[in-house]
């Protein structure tokens, strides 16, 4: 009996081993294959989300790189320019808070579709006066097409002179990958910018021979409206793939692993739990609601976030004000082309930031810096930035010696009154609103051939000469004739050295205040609440937004109107858009400005740190005012030192006891 009592309880040990190994087989096969659906979904939608803010990121720089162009296009001064482009974030206001608060509760990848579609349809708005205001028309100099006839500009009727009309028609990874297509669209971005310069506005609808102005005058204007229809295809397509996914994407199911603690495995379970309950179920928009304005008020009250804001809102204005006029800084106080602006920053400029980016991660990483560590080396990012930026006061060029603006007609550099600067075009009936400059022989650029007194002139379009200029030959040597060509004068010698001088300056520049964008960043995540994280992010992009996004580019542009030295005139009257500028005070206010607001963001970041560490390090602080006494080990130090993450976050909330 014993020996079948045996036989028969291994028999049936062996009947319920076998079913129990088949169910393990077919678990582990469905584990794997919902672990191949899991990493396809993440898969596509890392490579969607990449694409669109790669579509962003390359509106936002194409936006900057055809400031200049929309300026001239439409005859606008630079503080009207402005507002077009703060009002490029204005969109942001009331969205950014309502994603931030309530995206997570909705079916996000439908929302980001939502929000591509109508980033597209902005893009394509921006790109549509081009196609209902007619032809581009600039002052130009009226001459006989047959380049054999000789005729007197001087003398010509005033009515002759006016405007002429061209009659023609994983987490890491995945912020990795999301920040990498972040650099590179920018870096597109202005390369767009560059090619579309290139390109006359009108390109396709005017016989591109009869354009007698060049790249480097202050008239010509790119096919700017080019790059808004490319931008505009490229959010739609980016929007596509958003609608055919679900609302979460599959996760494995929790299993129990070696390398897993269980913490992080229930961490994950209540996670997966949270992510399939039913929407029926799931907390009500309403409800959420409620909490908004608490949640709001706990995140104000935290002294390092509300500082830490504040700092960044001021030093984003000096950022953004910098950057969006830059290309017209680079094109009036070196007298460089618009493309050939974009193209530099595009391909050097904003590599430098995006390495800076890179190292200040890498820093982090190697060096196991923490949380007050981040602060101090974002600060001293700042500082040694901001330092840089003096340099470039002592690398500008000199005004160009324009008759009647900078120099006198006689060549001098005390400019007399305009009515007696006008002795040697006296004979001649000339606008004084006209801004079609030639340059003379002896270097001097004039607003026209009649203000320069020219009497003859030969050929047409880019290549028309003009002779016996008397105002040309009042200061012209015996040894050189009093003639004259189409366009502006180059700027002197020293110019192109001081060029490139401020290129290595602004890189440089450029990659140090980009170092300390991530541990920023990091000091942001660090000092805020878990559940308010995505909050406090919202609340961050709004301000940055509102505050530096839309009024920087304004006062900067209205900053800058105030040392234009020629107005353009519209064809209907009235000022229109700037021809030359004083290239000192143009300096001195850009560089200004942006120093000055840098400034007061690193006293505010000066602030963070003193609270920071008076705040939540105080043990430091004890062992420096104790003289020694109470002095924990050197290796309790080092310890401190790596998880004070960890002593803010208890410090904050001690029911958390979490690390990030």
């Amino acid at each position: 009996m014993e020996n079948s009592s045996k036989e028969n309880a291994q028999l049936f040990s062996k009947t319920i081993i076998l079913p129990i190994d088949r169910s393990s087989s077919k678990s582990e096969s469905s584990a794997s294959k919902e672990k191949q659906t899991c990493c396809g979904g993440i898969k596509i939608f890392l490579g969607a989300l990449s694409f669109v803010y790669f579509a962003k990121a390359l509106s936002g720089s194409y936006l900057k790189s055809t400031i200049t162009q929309i300026e001239r296009r439409f005859d606008i001064p630079s503080s009207l320019v402005g507002v077009i482009d703060g009002s490029f974030e204005i969109g942001n206001l009331l969205i950014i808070i309502l994603v931030s608060y309530f995206g997570a509760k909705l079916h996000r990848p439908k929302i980001i579709g939502v929000g591509c579609l109508i980033m597209s349809a902005g893009t394509f708005l921006i790109a549509m006066p081009q196609f209902f205001m007619g032809r581009y028309r600039y002052e130009i100099f009226s001459s006989s097409t047959n380049s054999t006839v000789s005729i007197s500009p001087c003398l010509q009727d005033k009515s002759q002179i006016q405007l002429s009309a061209l009659e023609r028609s994983q987490a890491k990874i995945t912020a990795g990958c999301v920040q990498t297509v972040a650099i590179i669209g920018p870096i597109f971005g202005f390369l767009l910018g560059s090619m579309c310069a290139k390109l006359y506005v009108d390109i396709g609808f005017v016989d591109l021979d009869s354009i007698t102005i060049t790249h480097n005058d202050a008239r010509w204007v790119g096919a700017w409206w080019l790059g808004y229809l490319i931008a505009g295809v490229l959010s739609v397509l980016a929007a596509i793939p958003f609608w055919f996914l679900p609302k979460h994407l599959p996760r494995p199911e929790s299993r129990k692993d070696s390398n897993t603690s269980s913490e992080q495995s229930k961490f994950i379970t209540e996670d997966n739990r949270q992510n399939h309950r039913p929407y029926q179920q799931e907390v009500k928009i309403l409800e959420m609601a409620k909490d908004f304005l608490p949640s709001l008020k706990n995140l104000f009250g935290n002294p390092v976030y509300f500082l830490y804001l504040c700092a960044s809102i001021i030093q984003f204005n000096s950022l953004i004000g910098m950057v969006t006029y830059k290309p017209k800084y680079i094109e009036q106080q070196y007298g460089q082309s618009s493309s050939k602006t974009n193209f530099i920053i595009g391909i050097i400029n904003i590599p430098a930031v995006a390495f800076g980016i890179f190292s200040g991660g890498l820093i982090m990483k190697k060096f196991r810096i923490n949380v007050l560590g981040a602060a101090k080396l974002s600060l001293g990012s700042s500082f040694f930035g901001y330092l840089l930026l003096l340099l470039l006061f002592a690398m500008g060029c000199e005004n160009s010696d324009v008759a009647g603006l900078t120099v006198s007609y006689e060549g001098t550099k005390e400019v007399s009154s305009y009515e007696q600067a006008l002795e040697c075009n006296s004979g001649c009936i000339c606008s004084k609103n006209e801004w079609a400059p030639i340059c003379g022989e002896n270097g001097i650029t004039y607003m026209s051939a009649c203000l320069a007194g020219c009497k003859t002139s030969n050929g047409s379009g880019k290549a028309t000469m003009f002779y016996n200029c008397s105002c040309v030959g009042i200061t012209a040597s015996p040894s050189r004739s009093s003639s004259a060509v189409m366009g502006k004068c180059q700027k002197g010698n020293e110019c192109p050295k001081m060029f490139l001088y401020f290129l290595v300056i602004s890189v440089i520049t450029s990659y140090t205040l980009s170092v300390g964008g991530t541990p920023g960043y990091i000091l942001l995540l660090r000092c805020t609440k878990p559940q308010l994280k995505s909050f406090a992010l919202g609340i961050y992009t709004l301000a940055i937004r509102v505050l530096a996004g839309i009024p920087a580019p304004v006062y900067f542009g209205v900053s800058i109107d105030t040392t234009c030295l020629k107005w353009g005139s519209k064809r209907c009257g009235g000022r229109g858009a700037c021809r030359l500028y004083d290239s000192n005070t143009f300096r001195y206010i850009y560089l200004g400005l942006t120093v000055v607001l840098g400034t007061m963001s690193i006293f505010l970041s000066i602030a963070v740190l003193f609270v920071l560490k008076k705040r939540y390090f105080p043990q430091d602080e004890n062992i420096a005012t104790n003289g020694g006494r109470g002095m924990v080990s050197v290796q309790n130090r080092k310890d401190n030192f790596v998880n004070s993450d960890y002593l803010i976050q208890t410090t904050y909330w001690p029911e958390k006891e979490t690390r990030l």
